[in-house]
C-alpha cells in the first residue's frame, strides 16, 4: 500500500494536529507540508487580506491536483462552503473549545499599559466589554511566534484557543480559561477536520469521524452561515451535546451591539437549530441581549 499523503500547514501546531491524524489512521503515511497564503501575510489582520479561505488555497490545490491524498485543518479555519468535490470527510474529537488569557513568562496579572493581543474580531468585541478600558489590538503569527511576541513585552497579554496551546503541550502557559458566557468560541474550534477528495479514502476515513463532534460542527457552522459568513462581523458560534438534545448558542455584534441568541432542540435537526439560533440574531432590535 502506497503511503496516505497528508497535507498541513508548515507551522508547529498544525503539523502536531496532523500526526494526531496520521497516529489514529494507524496505516503507512507522508506528511506533506506547505506554507499558505495566509501564513505569509502578517502585516494585516484577515479582513483586510481576504480571510480565513487564505489558509487552505494552496492545501485545496494540492488535494484537487492529486498532490495530496486528505487534508488536516482546524475547522474553525475552514471557509463555510467547500469547493466542489473536497468535502470534509471526518470531525475528530473535540479538544477543548474555551479561549485562554496567556501572560508574560513570569507574570501575575497583565500590564494594563500594554494591549491585549488577539487574532480575531469576535474575541475582540467581547475582550473590550469583559475588561473595559484595555486596550486590545490584533496580533498576527502562529502560536510560536505571538508567544514570542508576548514575552518580548509587545502585549500585556494574549487570548488563544486552549486547544492549540493544549496539543502544543502548553498547557502550563494557561493563565486561565474562559467561560462560553465570557467569550463565546468561534464556530468549530477545538475539532480537526479532515478534508479529501470525493469517494476516495471513504472506508478508512469514516473510522476518524467523531458524531458528536459532526453533530456540534454541523450546528455551529450554520450559525454563521445563517448570518452571512462570508463577512466579517465578529460572529460566535457554540453547540453542546447532552444525549439526544442539543444547546446551540450564538453570537453577532453589529452596528456597536453585541447580540446574543440560544436554541435547544433534537440534536438530529443541528443544522436546523444552527440557523434559527442566526435568523433569532438577526431578528432582534437593537440593544444589548445578555445571557
Amino acid at each position: 500500500m502506497k503511503p496516505i499523503r497528508v497535507g498541513s500547514r508548515e507551522s508547529r501546531l498544525a503539523v502536531v494536529q496532523a500526526q494526531e491524524v496520521i497516529t489514529r489512521l494507524g496505516v503507512p503515511c507522508e506528511l506533506v507540508t506547505m506554507k499558505t497564503t495566509g501564513d505569509r501575510i502578517l502585516d494585516r489582520t484577515l479582513d483586510q487580506v481576504g480571510g480565513k479561505g487564505l489558509f487552505v488555497r494552496e492545501l485545496d490545490r494540492a488535494l484537487a491536483a492529486g498532490g495530496i491524498d486528505l487534508a488536516v485543518h482546524s475547522l474553525k479555519d475552514l471557509p463555510m462552503e467547500q469547493p466542489d468535490g473536497l468535502p470534509v470527510v471526518a470531525y475528530l474529537p473535540r479538544e477543548d473549545a474555551r479561549d485562554a488569557l496567556v501572560l508574560p513568562a513570569g507574570a501575575a496579572a497583565p500590564d494594563p499599559a500594554k494591549p491585549i493581543g488577539c487574532a480575531s474580531a469576535r474575541r475582540r468585541v467581547q475582550l473590550e466589554r469583559l475588561f473595559p478600558g484595555l486596550r486590545v489590538e490584533p496580533v498576527r503569527g502562529n502560536v510560536l511566534t505571538r508567544l514570542a511576541r508576548l514575552d518580548a513585552g509587545e502585549y500585556g497579554a494574549l487570548v488563544l484557543a486552549a486547544a492549540g496551546l493544549r496539543r502544543l503541550g502548553l498547557e502550563a502557559r494557561i493563565s486561565r480559561l474562559f467561560s462560553p458566557e465570557e467569550l463565546l468560541p468561534a464556530a468549530g474550534q477545538g475539532i480537526l477536520a479532515v478534508q479529501a477528495r470525493a469517494g476516495a479514502l471513504e472506508t478508512l476515513l469514516t473510522a476518524l469521524d467523531c458524531a458528536s463532534s459532526r453533530i456540534c460542527a454541523l450546528a455551529e457552522r450554520a450559525v454563521v452561515r445563517g448570518l452571512d459568513g462570508g463577512c466579517f462581523a465578529p460572529i460566535g458560534a457554540y453547540a453542546q451535546l447532552d444525549g439526544s438534545r442539543l444547546r446551540v448558542r450564538g453570537l453577532y455584534a453589529a452596528d456597536g451591539e453585541i447580540r446574543h441568541a440560544e436554541v435547544c432542540g433534537p440534536a438530529a435537526e443541528a443544522e436546523a437549530l444552527g440557523a434559527e439560533a442566526a435568523a433569532r440574531l438577526l431578528r432582534q432590535e437593537r440593544g444589548v441581549q445578555v445571557w
